[in-house]
């Protein structure tokens, strides 16, 4: 008889636990308008809810109509982007930081080489330290136990991010991108199209 454990190996590993740094990734099945297609940045979750950041949502509107401080220092194209339903009066910046060294000042490192941005900072101080700045209009957002429901329920894949994905220059193929670099089932989503005759 093959023990358990000796099976471990052909298993499937377990998707990544939602956790800051993570990507959400729709499920085709995710009609929400607000969430159909996207790929959200996590930058919190616990006990008492998450907070994340949609990342391909351009906004026809540029940074210098709202911040025209961080318009020459943000990654091009210069536009805002909407980073959830939540709180659009307010803005998120985050960075991408090369190396590992501590935090310069003005971002608070995130996780890896993503950083959230102080943008009452002075972008002179703040830029030239990062190797890409984008600026987001209001969040994502979850309270007690909500995400982990929409988990369970699979409105969302989980997994990880790498450092690029918050600051294509393209968002328009983010979320099929993200998923077609998946080694699992998962990467399958990628294919699904609306209309199920051609599923």
């Amino acid at each position: 008889m093959i023990g358990r454990d000796a099976l471990g190996p052909l298993l499937p590993p377990p998707p990544p636990a939602p956790r800051a740094g993570a990507l959400l990734v729709a499920h085709p099945s995710l009609v929400d308008p607000n969430f159909r297609a996207t790929v959200v940045l996590l930058l919190n979750h616990s006990e008492e809810g998450s907070l994340g950041l949609v990342l391909n949502r351009p906004l026809v509107s540029d940074v210098a109509d709202v911040l025209p401080v961080w318009h020459d220092h943000v990654t091009e194209p210069p536009h805002l982007f909407q980073g959830g339903p939540v709180g659009l009066d307010s803005a998120i910046g985050l960075a991408r930081l090369p190396g590992d060294d501590g935090e310069p000042p003005g971002l608070k490192r995130l996780v890896g080489s993503i950083a959230v941005v102080d943008l009452d900072a002075p972008p002179e101080i703040v830029a030239p330290a990062a190797a890409g700045l984008r600026v987001y209009a209001g969040h994502a957002g979850w309270g007690a136990g909500q995400l982990d429901d929409e988990l369970a329920e699979g409105a969302w894949f989980v997994v990880d991010s790498e450092p690029g994905d918050g600051f294509r220059g393209d968002t328009e193929t983010l979320w099929r991108d993200v998923l077609l670099r998946q080694t699992t089932t998962v990467a399958l989503a990628a294919t699904y199209r609306g209309d199920p005759e051609v599923n």
